[in-house]
């Protein structure tokens, strides 16, 4: 005789949940101690212990993503290496350093006779073009970005540049005649220069990377296809974060919406349409852009259609917003430092009798206006964070001491440019620690300034963003006096995602020549 108990329908849903239950907080407990566990061997027993910096930084990168997600990165490391030192742990796998020799150990060829190999450019955290193909930035392989140099060094040497001229000096005028046809119309006029230098700067990029220009001078009025690059810089900062954690990374690539991607790609045609609209033109368009030089190479020599593609898109970003930030901060920083400021005016206006007599040769052999710009670059740098680094198997010594294998390792422009082990008052703005006259800056390691980085991935077009910054200012000081409006006091305090999020700089001008507008240019 065999006897059923029944479980009550209530009882037995009781017992599922409860069982449940005790799975979840099984794995919960789990996952929780795993995470203490991890966090406890990054602190105190991983292979980075040894540096300094605060544990919680050493146990978790969350203090790191929110300063990053903040734009807040350049306080977060400077903050951190005022308190400890020159090589500061800042996330369980990564070092920031501001000794200037990790621009040689770190950039550049490595010390003789060092532990290790030189760390290699982070590849994980650079983004990919959307034809896949590598530019000067992300191309991985030595021998291919060489390859790539080479052809493109003709277009940014000083004999091109000489050549280039007209185009430079073209723009510039545009910029000053639109200057002095605003207060014509208005005096009191109030100018956003920060517009101004970009609308400049990207017009000219555009003649010397597609053949013509973007013609925002001429409309006033940012392209379409500029406010996408400024959106994108921010935006592109914070998804990067995303990054660090793959199953997050996974579901919001299956919820981001097909615009997204399609947006992208419509983004990176623009620079498509514009090479294949160049491209057709040949050898023979009028004046003498990028592509009148790097044709030139022997047929099979040359670079692929999708290495164009992927470099003119490059150059678009990396050649424009970035001098038009240099030359709006130190716009900024000579309005806040009057004595330079007038130092600097008196320099121009007494050098030249008229505009004509001004040209890039001319302009460039002007000490305090080469002064201004190196402290301009040194206080407020276009890219003021480090782009990160990865120690190869073997690691790596840097400044002398041994790096573990798998270390990323950043060496951050702003910071380094103004620590005081560095430079003498490094958060003021003084012209003169460059010019040799003034002994109290005798000890400054002037090469600790590298806003171009350095070694053989320096910036390709340094000596270009030198001539058109110096023209720019040259000829805007040479023509009006500026004056900073109060909406705009406290300019340089921004955040950063990869570059500076600038505000409005909101001036008023007024001709430099009270005899007469126009009379100077």
């Amino acid at each position: 005789m065999s006897t059923t108990v029944e479980v009550p329908p209530g009882l037995f849903s009781v017992l599922q949940r409860a069982s449940i239950s005790g799975v979840i907080t099984s794995v919960l407990v789990i996952v929780v101690i795993r995470l203490i566990a991890r966090a406890f061997y990054r602190a105190y027993f991983h292979p980075l212990c040894q540096f300094p910096g605060p544990k919680i930084n050493a146990a978790t990168r969350i203090p790191y993503l929110i300063a990053a997600f903040k734009g807040n990165l350049v306080p977060f490391a400077g903050n951190l290496h005022r308190q400890y030192g020159d090589i500061v742990r800042i996330a369980p796998d990564e070092l920031s350093i501001i000794d200037p020799q990790a621009w040689k150990d770190v950039h550049g060829h490595g010390s003789k006779g060092s532990a290790g190999s030189m760390p290699r450019k982070h590849w994980h955290r650079y983004g990919k073009p959307v034809n896949h193909v590598r530019n000067l930035i992300t191309c991985k392989d030595d021998d291919k970005h060489m390859r790539m140099r080479r052809i493109f060094l003709p277009a940014f040497s000083d004999r091109a540049l000489r050549q280039q001229e007209p185009l430079f000096m073209k723009y510039v005028n545009i910029l000053v005649k639109k200057l002095y046809g605003g207060i014509e119309e208005d005096p009191n006029r109030k100018w956003d220069m920060v517009r101004m230098y970009n609308f400049t700067t990207f017009d000219i990029m555009g003649d010397i990377t597609f053949g013509e220009p973007l013609h925002m001078l001429e409309g006033g009025e940012y392209d379409p296809w500029v406010s996408m690059i400024f959106a994108s810089v921010k935006f592109g900062s914070r998804i990067g974060i995303i990054n660090w954690y793959p199953l997050l990374y996974k579901i919001f690539k299956a919820l981001v919406p097909e615009s997204f991607a399609k947006k992208r790609y419509e983004h990176f045609q623009h620079s498509v349409q514009r090479v294949t609209k160049r491209l057709e033109k040949g050898r023979d368009s009028e004046g003498v852009d990028l592509w009148d030089l790097v044709l030139k190479q022997p047929e099979g020599q040359g670079l692929s259609r999708g290495e164009m593609d992927s470099n003119s898109s490059l150059f678009m970003v990396a050649g424009t917003e970035t001098t038009a930030t240099l030359v709006s901060g130190l716009t900024y920083l000579l309005l806040k430092n009057t004595a330079a400021m007038k130092k600097l005016n008196e320099e121009i206006r007494s050098t030249f009798a008229n505009a004509e007599d001004m040209h890039m040769d001319s302009i460039a052999a002007l000490p305090y206006l080469n002064a201004c710009i190196k402290e301009a670059l040194r206080l407020y740098p276009p890219v003021p964070v480090g782009l990160p680094r990865l120690t190869p198997p073997e690691g790596s010594t840097v400044c002398g001491v041994f790096i573990p294998p798998g270390t990323t390792i950043t060496v951050p422009h702003k910071v380094m440019y103004t620590s005081e082990k560095n430079f003498k008052d490094p958060q003021s703005f003084i012209p003169e620690r460059w010019t040799g006259e003034d002994a109290r800056f005798a000890n400054d390691n002037q090469f600790a300034l590298q806003p171009f980085s350095y070694g053989p991935r320096d910036c390709l077009g340094k000596n270009m963003a030198y001539h058109e910054m110096r023209l720019i200012v040259a000829k805007v000081f040479y023509n009006f006096d500026l004056e900073l409006c109060p909406e705009s006091e406290g300019w340089t305090e921004q955040h950063t995602y990869t570059l500076w999020e600038k505000h409005p700089l909101v001036l008023k001008l007024k001709p430099a020549n009270s005899e007469g507008m126009g009379s100077k240019e």
